[in-house]
């Protein structure tokens, strides 16, 4: 009887040990045999820089809802506990950058990455692109677009692809290259051969 009760309370104490909650990802990440799928059906193209990109050819960071603009909106998304004043800026929460564990409570210390660089998706078709459908691609929230990660791992990454840049966190090379795979595929942009074989390595650990 005794082993019986014993035996009760250990299992409801180790009911009661809250799970880690997961990192908060944005929507539309495939699977990876999708991701493999749509990595075969990308155009295969050179990367050419001409030098006719402009960062503000891709009006970011538009207004989302009320006074929320997207880069607040996906701070709020990603983050824990997200507390933001009246003109929706996060004045306190907790956030998890994914490309690295790093763990942060200031919004300061935070960036919205493009998964995809802008210089990137211009090179690679976005050029011949409107400027409404480049501002629609700089604030995507309908594919895996935009992460809130650690601000000088992101500017590390800059414009940079998977052959050239990867997360500091291998753990992490399925996500991003499935999230990377996802947005060219949905907005039909190219890849260079030495992409395409950088991605095809990172899907493999999957």
């Amino acid at each position: 009887m005794k082993a019986f009760i014993v035996g009760s309370l250990l299992a409801t104490a180790v009911s009661a040990v809250p799970m880690p909650a997961p990192v908060p990802a944005p929507p539309g990440i495939p699977s990876a045999s999708t991701a493999q799928s749509q990595l075969a059906a990308l155009a295969v193209k050179a990367y050419v820089d001409d030098g006719t990109y402009n960062r503000d050819l891709f009006p970011h960071w538009t207004t989302v809802s009320g006074t929320c603009n997207t880069r607040e909106t996906v701070l709020k998304r990603d983050g824990t506990n997200v507390i933001t004043n009246s003109d929706c800026a996060a004045t306190s929460g907790t956030w998890r950058s994914p490309y690295d564990g790093a763990t942060w409570t200031l919004a300061s210390d935070i960036d919205i990455d493009h998964m995809v660089p802008l210089k990137n998706a211009w090179i690679s078709g976005a050029k011949s692109w409107t400027t409404s459908k480049r501002q629609q691609f700089a604030n995507d929230l309908n594919t895996p677009q935009l992460w809130a990660v650690t601000d000088n791992v992101n500017q590390a990454k800059s414009d940079q692809s998977p052959d050239v840049w990867k997360p500091p966190l291998t753990s992490f090379y399925c996500t991003y290259a499935k999230s990377w795979v996802a947005v060219k595929y949905a907005w039909s942009l190219s890849v260079t051969s030495a992409e395409k074989s950088a991605l095809s390595s990172m899907l493999s650990t999957c």
